[in-house]
């Protein structure tokens, strides 16, 4: 199953977001050794955390956190913008979105990958996105090509690269069918918890 949150309702699916936000603390800090923050419950979060990001998070057998990765307009702040600016410019345009934070959960299941980028996918159609933009080191590309869904390359320094991921149904498909997911499951999820949204983006 996948979910779909805000950062202003974190309350309400609390367990999810404390494990979402300690594995982030796990592969960030701990494994790749990135300088980040983590506060005193053990939470990896950044400034972008603060501005109501969407939440999409694959789910766990259990009900617990496998994978997920965050999701903000380019209309405002985004890393690409404040920080790769020299990789290429970001489009802050409305049909144009960031992800960032792409999170596995230490054990994870090998599907997870496929199931977080299905409910991403998911979720840039229901919101009426065109394009997703984000940053990935360069091994990545085979990865992303391999789950069906690969990103066009804006600019890049060293191994470190700008990407362009183009929303249709047809990269859904088959990104969904990597996951042995139907995208009437996926939309189901998305209206479930935010069907409200739907074509707002």
């Amino acid at each position: 199953m996948i979910r779909f949150f805000h950062a202003t309702n974190l309350a309400d699916h609390a367990d999810l977001a404390a494990a979402m936000f300690r594995d982030r603390a796990a592969q960030f800090r701990d494994r790749h050794r990135w300088d980040v923050t983590v506060d005193a419950l053990g939470w990896e979060t950044d400034p972008y955390d603060a501005l109501d990001p969407l939440y999409v998070v694959a789910v766990d057998g259990a009900g617990g956190h496998a994978g997920s990765l965050r999701l903000l307009p380019t209309a405002g702040p985004t890393m690409l913008a404040d920080h790769f600016a020299h990789l290429a410019p970001c489009p802050a345009v409305p049909g144009t979105w960031e992800a960032t934070r792409f999170c596995q959960a230490p054990g994870a299941a090998r599907d997870t990958a496929r199931r977080v980028l299905a409910g991403v996918s998911q979720a840039a159609l229901s919101l009426g996105l065109r394009h997703l933009v984000g940053v990935y080191d360069a091994p990545m590309a085979r990865v992303y090509r391999r789950l069906g869904w690969e990103p066009a390359e804006m600019g890049r320094d060293g191994a470190i690269v700008a990407g362009r991921w183009t929303v249709s149904d047809a990269a859904h498909d088959r990104v969904c069918a990597g996951a042995g997911l139907s995208a009437h499951h996926t939309l189901r999820w998305f209206e479930r918890d935010l069907g409200h949204l739907a074509e707002a983006g």
